[in-house]
């Protein structure tokens, strides 16, 4: 009897949908005929995926979505003896491509272009279609998608926004289709015509596939996939796909929003992703806590309960932030309310009242989640962008022009951690042929400055901390640079025209001069940093009045000294003022991973560039990350080594050396890597990623090897320790800048020459000259005073007398005392 009911329960689902997508299957543009659309997602045989299709099917028919829907079911033989959703959804089985039959690469995600394309090709559905809405499973939808509602023509797709698909702007899309040009960040929602999806999509299968197999673009810096394992490969298969056909897509980013975000005035989203983890107040759903969830088989189980509406109006005021809130709500009830009603399809037994399951069946729930309509600003199009990755090109001196004078930036604190990175910035500054001078901004409190023994690691310009924000207390230590980057153009004197600004964590390679990257007055050159998507969406315009002239760009800054006097203020206002706004760290907001609002400074950068319109000359073969692939044919000028990076078992990780004092230990230097000689010569990519890793290491260890020489470290195989008291004792001796140097606490940034080494043997020969001068001294003053004393006393004295005063005088310092003092012992004299 209960089977009975479950198949009358199924068909009496199925006779709504059908009946839902015939009565709005007639919906026409104004002046047209009937345009059919369907609607299509991709799931696989799994409690996953079947909650999620609970949620999505129960939204379609709330939403009145016109024409029918289709679920792309992929399951292997054996998924499919065990699977007992296939009444949850209108479905269409697709061979499972998770397991790829040729390569055997574990790639589920592959199944959705394989399913459109199987789709296509075996369907009768598909052959009475005009118009297709491409979905994924984890989406609400909140009103009717139309395809030429949303102003979808043939040839021109709707679609919305994934700004993190950098590689639309680098060699990844050079690599991948021949019109690296017409690649758009795009995917989540997507409507186009039939014939356009049947161009597209084996293009999309093929393109996947090729992005998967190239594994060596996967990293971060090129794919912008922060696991860097080309799980997003999918993503780009179908722009790079959408490229090679030649469809150019309208692009809105209000149709779809993620629950957490803040939707502008006036937009009306018309379709939840619930992708990431969103939350109200100490309530939070994340989908991934519910990978392996059976809960639509499990009868009166619902996910936790959230506030409620009227909670929520308690507690927000704001109008803007409740909106976000409301969002979440309604996200999370009508995925409950999708499983209410799927339970007792299944056949499940009433269940208790509730307040929560009365509230889920009220009329209020019912209002508020009435299908929600197109608003003009909701169809605002984005303009789409591409800037495809520069090759550094070869540039012509002209002739009889004196080039622009430079000095070069970088911002620490008076801490070890930052000691070694200065020792290594330093060094390879003078290797790399950089114009002009270099000056450390060194933040510390006056406490700090008591203690701390690095003042001679570089020219030196002091700035007050603002580690502790003194108005606010707010603990960030980020902000130092902005502030001390002010400082420095408010306190010291400078001639340069263009100041390039640096971080610690850096080694320079080559020169970085305005001239060969295009730096002028007013559009500074800088590299892309691609996650800071804050740029795309709400935190622009909340932060700038310009948000069309944010640019994602940090870590290298060649800017003219006029835009820098004028921009450095807004700098650090705007950094303060993100820094301040804790409502947007979320990461689906700033691209921050750790939603701790830790990268404020590098948005106020861009928002205070933003404010005074300066667009940037944005290079990406300036910078690379250590353990990244190079792109073929660049000269990186700067390694950043900001993360982890790995040559076979060996690795390095500079958060791992944060209280480690390698500066001042003797010889301490960082673990060395694996010879040239181990690496893998078969595979050229992975090989020129790991010398380059190599070389950031080797300079590293080289300058801590040096910075130690200087210091007069004795060798650690040998007993001359004792050399290097003499050395503190009696300050510096020559023109290097070393621990024995006096510390005059002023603020000077003259260029400093390649420093002069010197060894134990130099300064044993001076310790010998100065012992001899002191003996022939004293020497003379004995003498002088013997013939002194003698003459008075003459007539009076005997010779007897006279010899024992002489030999008792040259017992003043006698053998052991002279070898005391050429071993390095303080002799009073």
């Amino acid at each position: 009897m209960a089977g009975f009911l479950v198949l009358v329960a199924a068909a009496l689902l199925g006779l709504c949908i059908d009946g839902s997508g015939v009565a709005e299957a007639g919906r026409e543009a104004p002046g047209t005929t009937a345009r059919r659309v369907h609607t299509l997602f991709s799931v696989e045989c799994q409690n996953y995926f079947d909650w999620q299709t609970v949620g999505l099917m129960h939204s379609y028919r709330k939403a009145q979505q016109p024409g029918p829907i289709t679920r792309l079911l992929s399951c292997t033989d054996d998924e499919k003896k065990k699977y007992k959703g296939m009444h949850l959804a209108p479905t269409f089985e697709v061979p499972s491509m998770s397991r790829h039959p040729k390569t055997g690469d574990w790639y589920p995600a592959i199944n959705k272009p394989a399913g459109v394309v199987h789709w296509l090709k075996h369907s009768k559905e598909a052959e009475n279609v005009d118009w297709v809405v491409i979905l994924d499973a984890d989406m609400i939808i909140r009103g009717p998608i139309v395809p030429w509602e949303l102003g979808a023509e043939k040839g021109k797709p709707v679609a919305a926004y994934y700004g993190y698909l950098v590689g639309c702007d680098n060699l990844l899309a050079r690599l991948h289709t021949k019109h690296p040009e017409l690649c758009d960040k795009v995917g989540g929602l997507l409507a186009m015509h039939i014939d356009d999806l049947r161009a597209l999509a084996p293009v999309w299968l093929s393109k996947t596939e090729e992005v998967r197999e190239d594994r060596a673009h996967w990293t971060t810096n090129i794919t912008g996939d922060i696991y860097g394992k080309g799980w997003i490969s999918e993503m780009y298969g179908y722009s790079f796909g959408a490229a090679e056909v030649g469809l150019q897509h309208k692009i809105n980013n209000n149709l779809m929003i993620y629950p957490g975000y803040t939707p502008q005035e006036g937009v009306v989203p018309i379709l939840l992703h619930y992708g990431l983890s969103f939350s109200v107040g100490n309530w939070s759903f994340r989908k991934l806590d519910h990978h392996e969830d059976a809960i639509v088989y499990d009868c009166g189980r619902l996910f936790p309960e959230p506030p409620y509406p009227k909670e929520v109006n308690m507690m927000e005021p704001d109008k803007n932030k409740r909106r976000a809130l409301m969002l979440n709500l309604e996200c999370i009830n009508t995925l409950n309310q999708g499983l209410l009603l799927q339970h007792a399809a299944n056949g499940c037994p009433k269940p208790n009242w509730t307040k929560y399951t009365s509230f889920l069946k009220s009329k209020t729930f019912a209002e508020l989640t009435r299908p929600k309509q197109l608003t003009a600003a909701t169809l605002r199009f984005e303009e789409p962008v591409h800037v495809v990755q520069e090759v550094q090109q070869e540039v012509v001196d002209e002739p009889g022009k004196p080039y622009p004078k430079i000095h070069t930036l970088f911002s620490t604190e008076c801490t070890p951690y930052f000691d070694w990175q200065t020792v290594g910035l330093v060094h390879s500054f003078h290797l790399s042929g950089q114009p002009g001078n270099i000056t450390r901004l060194l933040s510390c409190t006056d406490e700090d400055l008591k203690q701390y023994a690095g003042h001679d690691l570089a020219p030196t310009h002091y700035v007050p901390s603002m580690s502790r924000h003194p108005l606010t207390g707010d603990w960030y230590p980020a902000i130092n640079k902005p502030a001390a980057v002010l400082h420095w153009l408010n306190h010291a004197n400078t001639d340069a025209e263009y100041i390039v600004i640096l971080d610690a964590d850096m080694i320079l390679r080559g020169p970085i001069t305005p001239w060969e990257f295009k730096a002028a007055r007013g559009r500074p050159v800088s590299t892309p940093y691609g996650y800071l998507i804050g740029c795309d969406n709400e935190l622009a315009k909340l932060h700038t009045r310009h948000p069309e002239a944010c640019d994602k760009v940090g870590g290298v800054i060649i800017m003219h000294i006029d835009d820098l006097r004028k921009f450095a203020l807004l700098w650090l206002h705007k950094t303060e003022e993100v820094r301040a706004d804790t409502a947007h760290y979320a990461t689906n907001i700033t691209g921050d991973i750790y939603a701790s609002g830790w990268i404020s400074e590098m948005y106020g950068y861009s928002f205070g560039a933003a404010e005074l319109k300066l667009r940037h000359q944005i290079s990406s073969g300036i910078l690379i990350y250590p353990g990244y692939a190079p792109a073929p044919g660049i000269k990186y000028r700067v390694f950043h080594y900001g993360l982890e990076f790995k040559v076979g078992n060996w690795s390095f990780d500079k958060a791992n050396w944060r209280t480690v004092d390698v500066v001042n230990k003797c010889w301490a230097q960082f673990p060395d890597p694996p010879g040239p000689s181990t690496l893998d010569q078969t595979d050229n990519n992975k090989l020129q990623t790991d010398l380059l890793s190599l070389e950031c290491i080797k300079t590293l260890n080289e300058a801590l090897h040096l910075h130690h020489k200087r210091r007069n470290c004795p060798d650690p195989n040998s007993d001359a320790a004792e050399e290097v008291v003499v050395s503190r004792k009696l300050g510096k001796l020559d023109g290097s800048f070393g621990l024995g140097s006096n510390r005059v606490q002023t603020n000077h940034s003259e260029e400093i020459p390649e420093p002069t080494l010197t060894d134990g043997m130099f300064s044993s020969v001076r310790f010998l000259v100065i012992a001899l001068w002191a003996f022939c001294g004293l020497g003379f003053l004995t003498i002088a005073w013997v013939l002194f004393s003698g003459r008075k006393g003459k007539g009076k004295r005997g010779k007897s007398y006279r010899i024992k005063r002489r030999n008792s005088g040259t017992g003043f310092m006698d053998i052991s005392s002279r070898d005391r003092h050429l071993r390095g012992v303080e002799v009073p004299l």
